[in-house]
C-alpha cells in the first residue's frame, strides 16, 4: 500500500480558496476585458459630454440597486444560510431559495413599478429642463435592468454555494456583449446621433440581464429544485431580511459612496450651472469623466480583489464556528487581498496618465477630459487594496452572523466620504470625488480590520507570518515600482497615440515581469495559493499532496 500524507485542514482551505480565486478571477478577467473593449466603443459614441453623463448615470442607478441587494445585501445575507442548508437539508435549502427569489421578483419588480412612475411625474413637471428630461428617461429605459439582475446576482451566489463558481463570473460577458452590438452600428451610418444612440444601447443592457437569469438557471439544473412549498422557510427568512438592512449600508460602502459621487457629478446636468448663486465647480461631462475613470480601478478591483472575498465567503461561513480554521482562512484572504491590491495600486497609479490617453483618446475624450480624468483615476487608484480588504472583512463578519459592527463603521465611512466631497470638489472638481472615496475607503479598511479581531476566538489576526508576508509583498511593490517608473522616465513624455500605447504596455509588462519574478525567486506562498488545485469536492476532502508552506 502506498503511504499517503497526512491531510492539512488549513493546506486543504488555501487550496480551496486558490481554486476558486483562480477561477473567479479568470473568467472575470475575460469579462473585464470584454467590460474595456465595451467602454472603448462606447467612450467613442458619447465622449465627455452631456450625453456620456447622463448615460453614465442611467447605467449606474440601476446598477446600484445590483449591487446592494443582488450581490450585496441580500446576497450577503442569504449565501451564509444557503449553504449550511445545502449542505445539511437540501429540501429546506431548495424551500429557502424559492422564497427569497420569488420575494425578490415580487419586491424589486414593484420598486421599479414605483420608480417609473415618480420619474414620469418629475419628466412632465421639467419641460424647461430639456438636458434633465434626456437623462430621467435614459433612466427610465434602463430600471427594468434593475430586477432582473438583481435575480441573477441571488442565483449566482446559489452557484458560489454549490462551489460552482464560473457560471456566474462568467455572466456578464453578456451584458458586454449586448452592448458592443447594439452600439457598433453608430460607427457604420452616416449622421448617427449619439443622444437617440443611447436608448437602444440600454435596451440592450435590459436584455442581457434576462439573458444572465436564463444562464444562471441553467447552470443551477440539477442542483436545486424550485418549489411552492416554502413555509418552513417563512421563519429563516424573515430573519435573512431583518438582517439585510445593516447589511445593505456594511456591505454597499463602496456603492453609496460611488452613487453619491454620481449625484453630486449630475448637478450641474439636472439644475444647472449655479448653486445658491454661486457657480458649481463641475460641469455637464464631469460625470462621463468619473464614469469611465472609475471603470479603470474597478477593473484589477473586479477581477482579483471581489473574487478573493467571493471564493472566501462560502468557506468563512462553512467554518464560522470552528476560530482556528475561520482565522487561518482570513488570514490568508488578506494576504492574497493584498498580495495582488497593493502591487495593482501601485502601477495603476504610476502608469494612469499613458492609459487614459490610449483608451479614451483620439475620438473619445477632448484633451480636456484626459487630463481631468487622469487625476480622478489617481484618486481612486491609491486604495484599491482598501476596497479589497474591505470585502472581505465584512465578509468575514456576515460568515458569523455580525451584521451590526461593520454597518456601524460603514456609517462612518460614509458620512466622511459625503463631507469631504462636499469640501473637496471646490478645489479638486470631480478629482475630490475620488480622493474622497479613497480617504474613506482607508479609514473603513482600518477601523474593520482592528474590529475583525474578535472574530478569530481571541487570536492574534496579525501573527509572524502575516507580518512576513505582508513585509515580502511590500518589498516587491516597492522593486516592481522603481522598475515600472524607470521604464516610463526612459520612454520620454508620449508625443503621439502610439508612444502612450507604447509606454503603457512597456510599463505593465515590465512591473508585472518583475513582480512575478520576485514572487518566484522568494518563494511567496500567495502565488502558490493561487495556483494550487483544491482537493475537495462537494465538501468532503479526497485527497492532499500539497505540503505545509513556510512563508
Amino acid at each position: 500500500m502506498i503511504a499517503r500524507k497526512p491531510i492539512n485542514p488549513a493546506s486543504n482551505q488555501d487550496a480551496e480558496i486558490g481554486t476558486a480565486t483562480r477561477t473567479v478571477a479568470g473568467l472575470t478577467l475575460v469579462s473585464r476585458v470584454l467590460g474595456l473593449v465595451r467602454d472603448l466603443v462606447t467612450v467613442r459614441v458619447f465622449g465627455d459630454t452631456a450625453v456620456g453623463s447622463a448615460f453614465a448615470a442611467a447605467f449606474a442607478i440601476p446598477n446600484m440597486f445590483r449591487r446592494l441587494f443582488g450581490e450585496g445585501a441580500l446576497s450577503a445575507a442569504f449565501i451564509p444560510e444557503y449553504t449550511r442548508l445545502a449542505d445539511s437539508d437540501k429540501d429546506e435549502a431548495d424551500a429557502f431559495a424559492s422564497l427569497t427569489i420569488g420575494m425578490l421578483a415580487l419586491v424589486t419588480g414593484l420598486l421599479t413599478i414605483l420608480i417609473e412612475i415618480a420619474l414620469l411625474g418629475v419628466i412632465l413637471l421639467s419641460s424647461d429642463a430639456p438636458e434633465r428630461v434626456y437623462s430621467l428617461k435614459l433612466v427610465m429605459v434602463m430600471m427594468p435592468f434593475m430586477p432582473l439582475i438583481c435575480i441573477a446576482a441571488i442565483l449566482g451566489g446559489m452557484l458560489q454555494s454549490h462551489n460552482r463558481f464560473g457560471p456566474w463570473a462568467a455572466a456578464p460577458i453578456l451584458l458586454n456583449l449586448c452592448i458592443i452590438a447594439a452600439a457598433l452600428p453608430y460607427f457604420l451610418l452616416d449622421n448617427a446621433d449619439a443622444r437617440t444612440w443611447a436608448y437602444p444601447i440600454g435596451i440592450a443592457a435590459v436584455f442581457s440581464a434576462l439573458l444572465q437569469v436564463l444562464w444562471s438557471m441553467h447552470a443551477l439544473r440539477g442542483m436545486v429544485r424550485w418549489t411552492r412549498l416554502v413555509r418552513s422557510a417563512r421563519d429563516r427568512t424573515r430573519v435573512m431580511l431583518r438582517r439585510m438592512i445593516p447589511v445593505i449600508i456594511g456591505l454597499g460602502t463602496l456603492q453609496l459612496n460611488t452613487f453619491a459621487d454620481t449625484l453630486i457629478a449630475m448637478y450641474p446636468n439636472w439644475f444647472g450651472p449655479t448653486l445658491l448663486g454661486r457657480p458649481y465647480p463641475l460641469d455637464e461631462s464631469s460625470n462621463a469623466i468619473l464614469f469611465y475613470a472609475q471603470r479603470l480601478y474597478q477593473f484589477p478591483l473586479g477581477v482579483f480583489g471581489i473574487a478573493v472575498a467571493t471564493a472566501a465567503f462560502p468557506t468563512l461561513s462553512r467554518h464560522a464556528n470552528n476560530p482556528g480554521v475561520f482565522a487561518s482562512t482570513l488570514r490568508r484572504g488578506i494576504r492574497l487581498s493584498l498580495y495582488i491590491g497593493l502591487p495593482a495600486t501601485i502601477g495603476l497609479w504610476l502608469v494612469r496618465t499613458p492609459m487614459i490617453e490610449t483608451l479614451y483618446g483620439h475620438g473619445g475624450f477632448s484633451a480636456d477630459g484626459i487630463a481631468r480624468a487622469s487625476i480622478v483615476l489617481a484618486g481612486y487608484s491609491v486604495a484599491i487594496w482598501a476596497y479589497s480588504l474591505n470585502q472581505l472583512f465584512t465578509r468575514a463578519f456576515y460568515a458569523t452572523g455580525n451584521t451590526r459592527t461593520p454597518m456601524t463603521i460603514a456609517i462612518g465611512a460614509v458620512l466622511l466620504n459625503l463631507t469631504l466631497n462636499l469640501t473637496l470638489i471646490w478645489r479638486f472638481r470631480e478629482a475630490g470625488l475620488a480622493f474622497s472615496t479613497a480617504i474613506s475607503a482607508v479609514a473603513q479598511s482600518v477601523v474593520l480590520g482592528f474590529a475583525s479581531r474578535r472574530l478569530v476566538g481571541g487570536q492574534p489576526l496579525l501573527d509572524a507570518d502575516l507580518v512576513r508576508g505582508l513585509l515580502r509583498i511590500l518589498s516587491g511593490c516597492l522593486i516592481m515600482g522603481s522598475a515600472t517608473l524607470g521604464v516610463i522616465w526612459a520612454m520620454g513624455k508620449p508625443a503621439s497615440w502610439a508612444q502612450n500605447a507604447g509606454t503603457l504596455a512597456a510599463a505593465t509588462i515590465v512591473g508585472a515581469a518583475i513582480y512575478g519574478f520576485w514572487s518566484i525567486s522568494t518563494r511567496m506562498p500567495e502565488l502558490r495559493w493561487l495556483l494550487a488545485r483544491s482537493t475537495t469536492a462537494g465538501g468532503t476532502i479526497k485527497e492532499h499532496t500539497d505540503e505545509q508552506h513556510t512563508p
